[in-house]
C-alpha cells in the first residue's frame, strides 16, 4: 500500500546539509499497524507528516496504491490526502472559529458527503465520543484532553483507509489513552491502516510491528 525507498529530507546551509531523514527504506501493507518509535529529534514525526503529504521538500520516492506521489503535484496529492487520509495531530490542528460539530463535519464535506448523511455521522461519533453535550462549544472550550479527542474523531469520521496519528494520547489520562487506542485496534481488526508514533511501549503494544528510527536512519523496520 505505501512503498517509500531511498527518500530523504534535508535542510540546505549554504553548502551544508543538514539530513533529517537518510535513506528510508518503507513498506506497509494494507490492514497494517505501525508504531515509529525513537528518541526525540530522531525524524519520527517528519516521516509521519511525508507520509501524510504534508511536507512536499523531500527527495526519492513514494508509492501510495498506484499513485506515484513523488511524481505528483501539490494539488492531485492533496485530493488523494482527502480521499484516503486521516490525521491525528499532536496539537490537535482543530479550527477556532468552528464549533465542536462544524469541526467534525470538514473531513465530510470533503468527500461530497450530502448534508443528511454528513449529520448522522457526526451525531453518531459525538454518541460514540460521548461529546454531544459539547458539540456546540468551541475549542477553547474545551480542556487539552477534550480537543485531542475531537482530533482522534475528526480523524476517523469519513472511514479513511489510513490513520496517521502523531502521538495520539500525548494530552490524554490513562483511561482516556486506552479508549482512542482501543477504538484504533477495532478499526485496524476492520481493515484500516494504522501508522502512529509513540513514545509509548503501551501504545506499541496494540500495533503489529515497530519501526525504529534514529539520527533520521531506519535502525528496524
Amino acid at each position: 500500500m505505501i512503498r517509500l525507498r531511498n527518500v530523504e529530507k534535508f535542510f540546505q546551509h549554504g553548502a551544508t546539509k543538514t539530513f533529517v531523514l537518510r535513506r528510508i527504506d518503507v513498506d506497509i501493507q494494507e490492514g497494517d499497524f505501525v508504531s515509529i518509535m525513537g528518541p526525540s529529534g530522531a525524524g519520527k514525526s517528519t516521516l509521519l507528516h511525508l507520509i501524510g503529504m504534508h511536507d512536499s521538500s523531500w527527495t526519492g520516492e513514494y508509492h501510495f496504491l498506484d499513485y506515484p506521489i513523488h511524481a505528483m503535484k501539490k494539488k492531485d496529492r492533496d485530493e488523494i490526502y482527502k480521499k484516503y487520509f486521516g490525521f491525528v495531530f499532536q496539537s490537535y490542528h482543530l479550527l477556532d472559529s468552528l464549533t465542536v460539530y462544524e469541526n467534525l463535519e470538514i473531513p465530510l464535506s470533503y468527500r461530497n458527503v450530502r448534508k443528511s448523511e454528513r449529520d448522522a455521522a457526526v451525531c453518531d461519533v459525538l454518541d460514540r465520543f460521548q461529546m454531544v453535550g459539547k458539540k456546540d462549544l468551541f475549542p477553547n472550550q474545551l480542556s487539552g484532553g477534550q480537543q485531542q479527542l475531537v482530533g482522534v474523531a475528526r480523524a476517523i469520521i469519513a472511514n479513511p483507509k489510513v490513520i496517521l496519528a502523531d502521538e495520539p494520547t500525548g494530552n490524554l489520562h490513562s483511561n482516556q489513552a486506552k479508549e482512542i487506542m482501543e477504538v484504533f485496534r477495532k478499526l485496524n481488526e476492520s481493515g484500516t491502516t494504522i501508522i502512529q508514533v509513540t513514545h509509548s511501549e503501551s501504545n506499541a503494544s496494540y500495533g503489529k510491528r515497530v519501526i525504529q528510527i534514529a539520527d533520521g536512519w531506519i535502525e528496524k523496520a
